[in-house]
């Protein structure tokens, strides 16, 4: 199977070559470096009047595409780690996701900004955050997350070919090695994809539950590169302790639709979010928050998990200490499940 790196490659590939409005902007996007994760390599040996190595100016690269986007072009730009997009915070909260409304809907603006987030890779403070969160609920913006379920190439071509409003392309970094789920999830897993009936269909949202198992006691929902983790916890909570879930896996994180999740959290009354984010006023929150007003006391128990509010240490125990995994999320669904409906 491929990986998501290499998907993501594909993607770009196939945008460039279908569609001659397509660029690339970025620092050491060149041959032979292809970027800092190697996602865009091959694109400047390919179009290379159509791929731009910038300065380190994260605002300026952006300031340019988004002139670009309004001129009818489709640029992709790329920031090296995705801490570095509070660099681009004044150009797209208070610009680019707004100039459709600043100029009465005569323009669009057609501009993905693709960045790596996340830690797990001892990149210390200032290079392993998961900062997504701060751009979540912008107007005019929309926050895209790519999995190993389903094709996450695909979420990223659509992305820059039909999406007319700002995408910020949210790309895990351990999640590039991931090889892309098919045969080996569906011999275990039921697998579904859903679209919010109000959306454009561009982004879905992923079901799993256990194939051939008792109805579900549990709803986690994660996304990025904690699905990995909520995949692997939902396996071992069922054959080590007969813990039956569902799992929910949104790629759209903004704007953010509750119903894919409904329908599993009707059946189960408990709900447990999982992000690599700090815990503090972060997605899971949200989501708990809306699921509580829809569900009321049906809702039977919450449990939010999320990263410790504090910044990512560059030693490796130390980093694994405060970030969600496997075991946690084990843990917080047996107690969850002692919650009675």
């Amino acid at each position: 199977m491929p990986t998501v790196l290499e998907s993501l490659n594909n993607a770009l590939h196939r945008a460039f070559a279908d569609d001659e409005r397509v660029l690339l902007l970025g620092e050491d996007v060149l041959d032979p470096y292809g970027g800092a994760f190697r996602v865009t390599r091959g694109l400047s040996t390919a179009y290379p009047e159509r791929v731009l190595t910038t300065p380190v100016s994260e605002a300026g690269m952006v300031g340019v595409a988004a002139g670009m986007a309004l001129r009818g072009l489709h640029p992709v730009v790329e920031i090296m780690f995705g801490d570095f997009t509070t660099l681009i915070a004044d150009q797209l909260i208070n610009h680019i996701a707004k100039f459709t409304w600043m100029y009465n809907e005569a323009v669009s603006l057609p501009l993905v900004i693709r960045t790596p987030m996340g830690g797990r890779r001892g990149y210390g403070p200032t290079h392993s955050q998961t900062l997504e969160k701060l751009y979540l609920g912008v107007p005019g913006l929309r926050v895209l997350a790519p999995t190993a379920l389903g094709d996450p190439g695909e979420l990223l071509y659509h992305a820059i070919r039909f999406s007319d409003r700002p995408v910020l392309f949210v790309e895990n970094k351990l999640l590039y090695a991931s090889p892309l789920h098919g045969e080996d999830l569906s011999a275990d897993f039921v697998f579904s994809a859903t679209r919010a009936p109000n959306g454009d269909g561009l982004a879905p949202t992923v079901g799993l539950s256990l194939r051939g198992a008792p109805p579900a006691q549990l709803t986690l929902t994660a996304y990025g590169y904690m699905a990995e983790l909520a995949l692997q916890a939902a396996r071992r909570l069922a054959y080590e302790h007969e813990l039956f879930v569902d799992l929910v896996v949104p790629t759209e994180l903004s704007p953010f639709s509750l119903q894919p999740l409904m329908a599993s959290l009707e059946r189960t009354h408990r709900l447990m979010t999982i992000e690599e984010g700090t815990y503090t006023l972060g997605w899971g929150a949200e989501v708990a928050a809306r699921a509580a007003e829809a569900l009321g006391s049906r809702l039977a128990a919450v449990h939010r998990l999320a990263a410790l509010d504090v910044p990512v240490p560059a030693s490796a125990p130390l980093e694994a200490s405060i970030l969600p995994d496997v075991e946690q999320i084990i843990q917080a669904g047996l107690e969850l499940a002692s919650h009675k409906v």
